[in-house]
């Protein structure tokens, strides 16, 4: 399908999680540069709203998955007498899509072709997005646009940081020292299969505060898994880092990472906000592929060990496996060691010094 002119209303479904919203954010705002007269209207999950539900120009409706049922109800009476021009179904869950059916009306109802639409999404479209195969998930996304006309791609993102968010970052950031931001869990689970060792963290801190003279913060949510987590790498350190896990909102992580000079972190939401503000990302994959979930503009920074750990943890080579096979033995991220991670850091830290171009176009 293809829009000759551009729709008056349109409607985006991408409820969750912070890394994907960050990958739907520049899809988001191609589109506002190709059809600067359409009003936006962005369903999206009360976390994430937090991230981005301040960007001008966007109305966005919460839908609070913790109601359950409740939550589709005030959706519905959100919506009541509305019609878009155009949904964009742009998550693959079924709780999305009975949102769609419940509340969104439109006629056409664009979402993911048959072969990746996973939770049954093909059945509440009527259009679907071209396939296209082992393609990043932020590039899936731009299918969105594409399918729509618009092939020119806007490449930013441009998350409002308040001024508050902006004094937190200074006080703890100071311009005289660089930082690094380690973001060491996935999600509030301790030992989750994306999880690196506490005490592999602990020595890459050591290292950058020592021997780089960097200055460390230590970031995550408030779980008890997560204050466990960092209570642990600060056990195993010889120095003591700055430890933020469970203290910041995610505008002040934001700002943190905006002036940070580098952030390390397994596949999470973090690793994508850090590429929002222009941060290069040294990204630990072995449990998922980079190829799919980099840091889109920090790939060449990743330590990447997921071909190897799909050989060692389930037999299967990379070619034969369904893009996007995760490895969920917490093994896995054994694979990846200090050293690999130290090397990109301090050959991250010696291009910083010479001025050099620390983010690139993904391709």
């Amino acid at each position: 399908m293809s829009h000759t002119m551009s729709p008056a209303r349109v409607c985006i479904l991408r409820l969750s999680a912070v890394g994907d919203v960050c990958h739907t954010l520049p899809v988001v705002r191609t589109l506002q540069a190709a059809w600067p007269g359409t009003r936006l209207t962005w369903i999206i999950g009360r976390l994430e709203a937090g991230l981005v539900g301040d960007i001008p120009g966007i109305e966005f409706i919460i839908f609070d998955k913790a109601k359950g049922l409740r939550a589709y109800r005030e959706l519905r009476r959100t919506l009541r007498g509305r019609r878009f021009d155009l949904l964009l179904h742009m998550q693959m869950s079924l709780r999305a899509s009975l949102a769609s059916v419940f509340a969104v009306r439109a006629p056409v109802k664009l979402g993911f072709d048959r072969v990746r639409a996973h939770d049954y999404q093909w059945l509440f479209t009527n259009r679907r997005i071209p396939y296209q195969p082992h393609q990043h998930v932020m590039d899936s996304l731009f299918g969105f646009a594409e399918a729509c006309g618009v092939t020119a791609r806007v490449l930013r993102w441009d998350i409002p940081i308040p001024a508050e968010a902006a004094a937190f970052a200074r006080e703890h950031i100071p311009d005289t020292v660089p930082a690094l931001i380690i973001s060491p869990c996935a999600n509030a689970r301790f030992r989750n299969f994306r999880n690196w060792r506490t005490e592999r963290y602990a020595a890459v801190a050591d290292y950058a505060i020592q021997t780089l003279g960097m200055r460390v913060l230590l970031t995550g949510g408030p779980s008890a898994g997560e204050r466990e987590y960092a209570a642990r790498i600060e056990a195993g350190m010889h120095h003591k880092p700055d430890n933020r896990i469970g203290k910041t909102s995610l505008k002040q992580l934001l700002a943190l990472l905006q002036r940070a000079a580098v952030l390390i972190s397994p596949d999470s939401g973090p690793a994508h906000m850090a590429t929002a503000v222009g941060t290069p990302v040294i990204g630990l994959y072995a449990s998922t592929n980079p190829e799919r979930a980099a840091p889109y503009l920090s790939r060449r920074w990743c330590v990447n060990r997921h071909a190897e750990a799909l050989q060692k943890f389930s037999g299967r080579d990379p070619d034969t496996v369904r893009w996007g096979t995760r490895v969920r033995d917490p093994s896995a991220m054994d694979l990846i060691q200090v050293e690999d991670v130290i090397t990109q850091l301090t050959g991250l830290m010696q291009a910083h010094a010479r001025c050099e171009t620390l983010v690139d176009p993904f391709t």
